[in-house]
């Protein structure tokens, strides 16, 4: 099978030698065949050599690379990869678990897929393509996912229009791609309900990335108050109230977030529990906070989701974290968060430790955090570590 080649400029085959899977647009110097978005091609060095296959893209990233050897990516190649993908998820024990049913089976890079999300809620998989080559093979994907998946996954629902107005594609629309339409459900994390809604909510309807560092924190809340700050769907705050948390407090300034989250106390039967929703910009709460937390939670949304927003970032995970650091009971402890990507963990580290400093209190890191075993890291793409979390004792 021939394809378009690109050919790469001078000494810039580096990075593919070492298998990192993007090619950007400066590297290339030179390209052999029409090139069209979302269409396979060949990387090669400026001598021919064969480097790679991905699919083409128009910004930046002008490849992503799905392989490193020259293989034929016809429909057996493409279900192989799903079936990679499961049998991980399985041998995770979370395809077939009686308290979580809901879990990542694809992630990007991470399972050699770039540009293709795949989580499963309770029996759906929501497909969500980032890239033009991933869209275009979404329903070899669907039929994929419920041939390996034997009788767990039911339902397959494309959820790529937005993703996909991002990169140019304007007349794509969000559809059922096998089953029948439900828009929602009810699934468990650790035992725990939360409704799903992956035709309205963010993303593919959850952020399943934070289940262990829910769990961990259920852990740790037996008796203590507990600020949630950014609760969205209340997930934090589930976990304590779940675990026995005095108070809870869940913090958002949203009214749609802080719906989503009484909906979730009400599916757990936490209402007779001592929790509260309150509506407020976390920066300025925490300024005049009046409560005394044992516990607060800080999982704010991307501050940088480009390298040009990233001093900005910086400063405002700063602000709040050293807020967090001043306020929190003497003994007490903060979850702190990032999920962007573009602040990496040594970045991160030295930002909270900078607050830590300015706070002038005794402040120790007890637990290093990151994304869940069913979201891999490629060892070849640290980008791929998006999610960096601490937590930290105050004296």
């Amino acid at each position: 099978m021939q394809f378009p080649k690109l050919f790469l400029k001078s000494k810039r085959e580096s990075s593919i030698l070492r298998r990192h899977p993007w090619v950007f647009s400066g590297a290339i110097d030179k390209a052999d065949g029409k090139l069209v978005e979302g269409d396979i091609a060949e990387v090669c060095d400026r001598n021919g050599s064969f480097l790679a296959l991905g699919h083409l893209g128009n910004g930046s990233i002008a490849l992503r690379i799905f392989s490193f050897e020259q293989v034929e990516p016809n429909e057996e190649y493409w279900k192989s990869k799903i079936a990679k993908a499961w049998n991980l998820r399985a041998g995770l024990g979370l395809t077939n678990s009686k308290s979580t049913t809901m879990f990542r089976l694809v992630h990007g890079e991470g399972d050699g897929l770039p540009g293709l999300i795949v989580d499963v809620y309770n029996g759906t998989a929501v497909i969500q393509c980032h890239s033009m080559g991933m869209y275009l093979l979404r329903e070899i994907f669907a039929q994929a996912i419920l041939e390996c998946s034997g009788s767990v996954v039911h339902s397959v629902y494309d959820k790529s229009a937005e993703t996909m107005s991002k990169i140019g594609l304007n007349d794509s629309e969000n559809a059922q791609l096998h089953g029948d339409f439900i828009g929602n459900t009810t699934a468990l994390e650790y035992g725990i309900k939360y409704k799903v809604d992956w035709e309205f909510g963010q993303k593919t309807g959850f952020f399943i990335d934070q289940r262990e560092n829910r769990k961990l924190l259920g852990e740790m809340s037996a008796g203590k108050r507990v600020l949630n700050t950014f609760c969205y769907t209340g997930g934090f705050s589930m976990s304590a109230l779940q675990a026995g948390a005095k108070t809870v407090h869940s913090l958002d300034s949203s009214q749609k977030a802080l719906d989503l989250t009484l909906e979730n106390i009400a599916l757990n039967k936490f209402e007779k529990l001592d929790h509260k929703v309150i509506k407020a910009d976390a920066v300025e709460y925490l300024k005049n906070i009046e409560e005394e937390y044992d516990i607060i939670v800080l999982d704010p949304p991307a501050f940088a989701k480009h390298q040009s927003a990233k001093h900005a970032a910086v400063q405002a995970y700063k602000r709040i974290n050293l807020q967090a650091i001043q306020q929190v009971k003497s003994g007490g402890f903060i979850f702190t968060f990032s999920c962007s990507q573009a602040v990496d963990k040594e970045l991160f580290n030295n930002t909270i430790r900078s607050a830590a400093i300015d706070s002038g209190r005794v402040v120790k890191i007890i637990h290093q955090l990151h994304q869940p075993a069913d979201h891999p890291i490629n060892i070849y793409h640290p980008e791929g570590e998006y999610l960096k979390g601490l937590v930290l004792f105050v004296e």
